[in-house]
């Protein structure tokens, strides 16, 4: 055997090519892509976790934006000041009506 040749040793469903010492196992190879193609699963699995953590996240930023909007533009009524006035009004008309 040379040093610098190749050479193809077909052992059934097992090839390896050699090249002095360095000997590779078709198996190895196979075994690599299977854990290549479970590892792109889990990973594919977790993006699609985070997405949807993603969209919730954007829907309240959404709604917290929102009502701060409603906030600054004072849709919101007081509903301190809204109970003084009741009473201010209920008071007057209580008045009203004794005197």
């Amino acid at each position: 055997m040379d040093s610098g040749s190749i050479h193809f040793i077909d052992y059934g469903n097992i090839m390896a090519i050699t090249n002095e010492r360095k000997i590779i196992l078709i198996t190895d190879i196979i075994d690599q892509k299977v854990r290549k193609e479970k590892e792109i699963e889990f990973y594919e699995k977790e993006l699609k976790k985070i997405e949807e953590k993603l969209f919730f996240l954007r829907k309240e930023q959404q709604l917290t934006q929102f009502i701060i909007d409603i906030i600054e533009q004072e849709k919101v009524v007081d509903i301190r000041e809204q109970m003084y006035e009741r009473l201010e009004s209920q008071t007057r008309v209580d008045t009203d009506d004794s005197g």
